[in-house]
């Protein structure tokens, strides 16, 4: 036993080293952009990011604005956003996408943890949050009082927007005859809705998000009309990765359907095969932990949200095109020194090669830093966006863009490929 807590703590420490000495981008570049910033003390703070590049190349960013000064659950939370025309290098005045009315009990007393997705082929885009005043975890939460879910439509490129709608039946209902129990508990992991860029079977290309759902962990559901109905994605008895937090969906390119789940020390991988893709009928893989032990996405000390996105690109020492996986995380110790691990990816992947054998991480913050997500720009450049604690004032973070491209995340080994 002690020998095995020495060599455990002997491959801790040697990551711990590794990743100190990893590169990061100078906070005084021209890239550098705080979308929302916490001020000071009694002001109302920022958390959450999620962003999307929409069909006419422009850019919105969404952070949660937190009157309750915590989670939402607990109190008035708002939505505010940002746009950029112009590849991030220039952002519009901040304005309320979504405002809670701060009622006890209302389900509009707060809105908060959007999930964005905007439609490649026409100018929809779906922002899915938690609604109202009830806390996921909390045990008055349950089936009869549960954690509620919005969804908000617009069908213009973000510039204007339909009333906000309700959709807690519509999700918690599909699982009611599960085997497993109903659900207790659930929300859309925050940042990116994954859409396919292969399958389309109804009048959009088909959509993922990822459930954070109690108890069993995650759940992914599927949408071929951009949102407007779900179904579970390998049926309602699938528990994908029973001891997953906030998850991120991605599609490999045969369109496999990967999932990435929060868990303390690293990630959850899991890998959904389909059969038939018409029908969406296939299985997921035995669920696989990427941490220190198989050289994957080692988070010390830590368990966060994170995003991952699959980019084409060329691989620059022999021109060939491959597709690039990227996750973001604090590397660590704790939530500090946000980053990118990035590996080769294919279709036909397991689980347990999904998991490990990720290239060392490229280090975005030198900051305390928790929450990040990640776009692909119209120019091939990587938006990244993310929570770094310029202050910390009850919780809140400054909420931070940077455009990276894909050369410097993987230290030149790799270009975007433009199709």
């Amino acid at each position: 036993m002690a020998l095995h807590m020495r060599s455990s703590i002997l491959v801790i420490l040697t990551a711990f080293l590794w990743i100190m000495g990893i590169s990061c981008t100078r906070t005084g570049d021209t890239s550098y952009h705080i979308l929302f910033k916490t001020q000071a003390p009694d002001t109302i703070p920022y958390r959450i990011p999620a962003i999307a590049s929409l069909s006419d190349g422009s850019l919105l960013a969404l952070a949660d604005y937190r009157h309750c000064r915590s989670d939402i659950g607990w109190g008035r939370v708002d939505i505010h956003g940002r746009k950029s025309y112009d590849d991030g290098a220039t952002w519009t005045e901040e304005f309320p996408l979504l405002e809670g009315s701060g009622i006890p009990k209302a389900v509009d007393c707060g809105f908060g943890d959007a999930a964005l997705v905007a439609d490649r082929e026409g100018e929809e885009v779906m922002v899915i949050t938690v609604c109202g005043e009830t806390v996921y975890w909390h045990e008055t939460t349950n089936r009869q009082n549960p954690n509620r879910i919005a969804i908000l439509r617009s069908l213009d490129n973000a510039r204007t927007w339909e009333p906000w709608k309700e959709i807690t039946e519509d999700i918690y209902s599909l699982f009611d005859e599960s085997s497993h129990g109903c659900v207790q508990s659930c929300f859309v992991g925050s940042g990116k809705i994954c859409q396919s860029r292969k399958y389309k079977y109804g009048s959009h290309y088909r959509i993922y998000a990822a459930l954070c759902a109690r108890p069993n962990g995650n759940r992914v559901l599927y949408s071929d009309d951009f949102g407007r109905t779900w179904a579970a994605l390998g049926g309602i008895d699938a528990l994908p990765a029973m001891n997953g937090d906030e998850p991120k969906c991605e599609e490999l390119p045969d369109g496999s359907v990967v999932l990435s789940s929060r868990t303390r020390g690293g990630r959850i991988f899991n890998i959904f095969t389909y059969s038939d893709a018409s029908k969406a009928e296939g299985q997921w893989g035995e669920a696989a932990f990427s941490g220190v032990d198989n050289s994957g996405c080692v988070a010390i000390d830590n368990a966060c949200n994170g995003e991952i996105l699959i980019v084409p690109a060329i691989r620059k020492s022999d021109g060939e095109k491959v597709s690039i996986a990227l996750q973001s995380v604090p590397l660590g110790p704790g939530r500090t020194r946000v980053g990118v691990y990035f590996k080769e990816v294919t279709g036909g992947m397991t689980p347990q090669a999904m998991s490990s054998d990720w290239e060392k991480p490229y280090k975005v913050s030198d900051q305390p830093s928790a929450y990040s997500t990640m776009e692909l720009q119209s120019n091939g450049n990587i938006a990244f966006y993310y929570e770094e604690e310029n202050r910390p004032v009850d919780g809140g973070f400054d909420m931070v863009y940077k455009e990276i491209p894909l050369d410097t995340l993987t230290f030149d080994r790799y270009k975007i490929w433009k199709r």
